[in-house]
């Protein structure tokens, strides 16, 4: 009983939740990044996932997510500070231990601790340079990316990114393949290339697609010396892994490859965070600031799409908008998406 009652408590829906009860269930039963590694010190940061409000910090070499949010009287913990392991309430000095017990209670120091004052402790697991978690307790299911293991390979993590938009509809315009010669012309699209030939999409298991795109569609920046043969023909290929992150393999000459993991962090329904991992196994002496700058551009790029895109919401409707064969990845993405349950305007 006390166990189903802890289980309810955690997936009690956050105030303001601008997802359906339905939809907020299913979303929190998968894992999203919420923080760069880097950023979270022994100090608390607030972050937000599915419209919940979380503190993360580390208490010695381990990280803690928890609500953000003191019992005794609703004060945010991530205005507190970290002392010896332990949060402390900024409005009356409560403690808790990393488990999420309180420990002290300043104003009654030998008083018996009500067991009410617990937090909502999260999963928490780090990996590709992000802090992960999963407001539904399943067990964890990372995508996975395993260039960042690869010794082979250099890793560059761009700093998040911002999109007032959503989570589905950034995953849909990373998937597109159609969009590069009007939305990328000044990093690398081509308006001068614009057919999409035809490829292939299939299945595989129940929360993940793959794709595979190949074009005469140059993956080399705009500006950048391309040392590809005439004609040369570039491979793409995407993993989806559901609901929101997407890996994609870029098949550069001379046995170069470029992996990118793009993670969309749903902080509302209409409001995602951008995570984005990246190796490659060429260029290793180039600077990273250059690789940094493209993607964000990249990024910005897509973002001024994805932001005035109307619906707003992904629809997984197929008769909601109209479809061209070049639209193979994004159809199969949404039928995956209704798959898990999801209502057919998942957000609104």
């Amino acid at each position: 009983m006390i166990e189903e009652k802890k289980r309810q408590a955690e997936l009690e829906l956050p105030r303001h939740c601008t997802f359906s009860p339905e939809d907020w269930r299913i979303l929190a039963g998968y894992w999203y990044p919420v923080a760069a590694a880097d950023e979270i010190k022994d100090q608390p940061v607030a972050v937000k996932l599915l419209d919940m409000k979380l503190v993360c910090y580390r208490s010695g070499d381990k990280v803690v997510i928890a609500r953000d949010l003191c019992f005794h009287r609703g004060a945010p913990l991530s205005k507190g500070w970290v002392e010896n392991g332990e949060i402390v309430c900024p409005y009356h000095g409560f403690r808790y231990s990393c488990e999420g017990k309180c420990t002290a209670v300043p104003a009654h120091p030998s008083a018996k601790i009500s067991p009410k004052l617990k937090l909502i402790v999260y999963p928490a697991v780090e990996r590709y340079g992000l802090i992960w978690t999963c407001l539904g307790g399943a067990p964890e299911q990372i995508p996975s990316f395993p260039a960042w293991e690869d010794p082979d390979y250099i890793n560059i993590l761009i700093p998040s990114f911002d999109i007032a938009g959503s989570s589905g509809r950034q995953m849909e315009g990373f998937l597109d393949v159609s969009h590069f010669a009007y939305v990328h012309t000044a990093t690398f699209g081509d308006r001068n290339n614009t057919e999409v030939p035809q490829y292939k999409v299939w299945r595989e298991g129940e929360t993940e697609l793959v794709a595979e795109y190949w074009s005469t569609v140059s993956n080399y920046g705009k500006g950048q010396d391309n040392p590809a043969p005439e004609g040369f023909q570039w491979l793409r290929e995407f993993r989806v892994f559901a609901p929101f992150a997407a890996s994609l393999t870029v098949y550069f000459p001379d046995e170069g490859r470029l992996k990118i993991l793009n993670c969309a962090s749903p902080v509302s329904a209409r409001y995602t965070r951008l995570f984005c991992p990246i190796s490659r196994n060429f260029d290793k002496s180039a600077p990273v600031e250059d690789t940094i700058k493209f993607n964000l551009q990249v990024f910005q790029e897509d973002a001024e799409m994805v932001e005035s895109q109307t619906p707003e919401d992904l629809p997984l409707d197929l008769q909601a908008e109209a479809h061209i064969p070049a639209d193979r990845t994004s159809i199969a993405y949404r039928q995956l998406l209704s798959s898990l349950g999801l209502g057919q305007n998942y957000t609104s």
